[in-house]
């Protein structure tokens, strides 16, 4: 199997997928373009925001004070979303969650044609039927890929786990190549919470608190947490007062509750009384409170930030509407600081913003990251229909939000593609410009993508959500018999 654009470590690539043993610090030294790129070259020519003598909470600070951040979000995360969101405006992007065990069985590759730095899963443990795909699609399981000349000093690798003894591993294999940790402790699907993960940690701060910890102890990045609101107010300040003495360096609170609905209205009223209060004590006072939750335009993001008195902005299912929200605009910073001190309330930013680009010239934008950066058709599809879909909006602004496309463009027909060059037709996307890093055809090397597709969670979406909960209840019961 080959990895696109390692042509020339073939040999190389093929041993760290065959080996349990890790290459770091083994990686070949390949030239690139003008230079070499190697983890020396990575250090000494890409530059760093954080000068050496920062503490951790100072490069906490930096990282999420006044910030607008791209969420984690599950199968959109990747790269091509990523570095869109930080070429329109946002300060800081996540990865998608990712589980412990999944990135620590992983290799860490430079890919010096793409200059990319690739976490390859090892081939070892997985089944034969995985195996035979893989070898018969030619196909190289690329976990994460992470741009540093793009992505340096504005990434946070999000982590879902349930121990401290897997958290450490994980975090320890990516803490060169990231700028932060992030604990995912607000995750309610059913298997997350039965693996201890997600929202099972709401209910357990002694054990939250040990992972948080135990990083803080054994890491030299930032530790950073983000949750769902609790029941009432009191067990919710408790719970983040109590991450914050633990040693976590920045919050982000979803503006919901476990049990609470996407389509549901985020709890604004809510969270402004809870963020008010956190900010109140020495905990709140002393770390970066991000807030996340229906912030569907820049009006939203600028007056909950101020009513809320919290550092920065997180945005999910905004994002998939249109990417280019985090576009700002170019006004003074004195003029942006006066009316956030008189509180002033934002009214030029709504949904008809002049900021935001046409949804057309979003999903090309897109796509020409997707291109630049090779990603499986599948994960383009999916994210696409994620921006023409608006299933999980509350219904209070979907009218606010439509969905148009002067091409005829219809997930229907997103639907139908099978590989990239399909996908760029249907959105009039020349990829010959991009050159050897397109990939156009299934007799170029394609990435596997581990996660499961299927076009009915868009043009069947009640059907398909049935049978996966049932799929899903049938799993679970199965490991607990184990």
């Amino acid at each position: 199997m080959k990895m696109s654009g390692i042509d020339d470590d073939e040999e190389i690539f093929e041993q760290s997928l065959n080996s349990t043993e890790s290459l770091e610090g083994n990686e070949p030294k390949v030239d690139a373009a003008k230079g070499t790129f190697d983890d020396d070259f990575i250090a000494d020519q890409i530059p760093n925001r954080f000068n050496p003598s920062m503490t951790i909470q100072e490069k906490a600070n930096l990282l999420f004070q006044d910030t607008e951040i791209l969420a984690p979000m599950v199968r959109a995360s990747t790269i091509p979303l990523r570095t869109l969101a930080l070429s329109y405006g946002a300060d800081l992007v996540f990865t998608e969650e990712m589980i412990d065990r999944s990135i620590t069985n992983c290799h860490r590759i430079l890919n010096p044609h793409l200059q990319t730095i690739d976490y390859v899963r090892c081939t070892d443990g997985l089944s034969p039927k995985v195996l035979k795909r893989l070898q018969q699609k030619d196909e190289v399981p690329v976990i994460l890929r992470i741009s540093p000349t793009l992505e340096r000093g504005r990434l946070i690798y999000q982590m879902g786990t349930g121990e401290a003894a897997l958290a450490l591993p994980a975090a320890q294999k990516v803490e060169a190549d990231v700028d932060g940790i992030d604990i995912n402790m607000g995750c309610p699907k059913k298997f997350s919470v039965s693996g201890g993960m997600g929202s099972a940690l709401l209910s357990d701060l002694p054990r939250a608190c040990d992972i948080i910890k135990t990083l803080r102890r054994n890491i030299s990045i930032p530790v950073s947490a983000k949750v769902r609101m609790l029941k009432d107010t009191s067990s919710t300040l408790d719970f983040l007062r109590g991450l914050v003495h633990a040693g976590a360096n920045a919050l982000t609170i979803h503006a919901r509750e476990v049990g609470d609905s996407s389509n549901d209205p985020a709890k604004w009223d809510r969270l402004i009384e809870l963020v008010q209060l956190l900010k109140s004590t020495p905990e709140g006072s002393s770390v970066p409170v991000i807030i996340n939750g229906d912030l569907f335009t820049r009006n939203d993001m600028i007056n909950m930030r101020r009513k809320c008195r919290a550092d920065g902005v997180m945005l999910a299912r905004p994002a998939l509407y249109n990417i280019s929200i985090f576009r700002k605009p170019a006004v003074s910073t004195s003029d942006e600081t006066n009316s956030y001190i008189k509180g002033e309330e934002e009214t030029r930013y709504s949904y008809d913003s002049p900021l935001l680009l046409s949804k057309t010239q979003v999903v090309k934008d897109y796509l020409s990251h997707a291109l630049r950066f090779p990603t499986h058709p599948k994960n383009i599809k999916y994210v696409i229909c994620e921006f023409m879909s608006n299933r999980r909006l509350p219904s209070s602004v979907i009218t606010s939000m439509p969905q148009s496309y002067p091409g005829g463009q219809t997930i229907g027909a997103v639907c139908k593609c099978h590989s990239m060059e399909e996908i760029c037709r249907v959105w009039d996307v020349n990829t010959s410009v991009y050159g050897r890093n397109a990939y156009i055809n299934e007799k170029q090397n394609i990435i596997a993508d581990e996660h499961k597709y299927d076009d009915r969670y868009f043009l069947d979406p009640d059907i398909f959500r049935q049978e996966q909960e049932q799929a899903l209840e049938h799993q679970v019961t199965k490991r607990h018999k184990v």
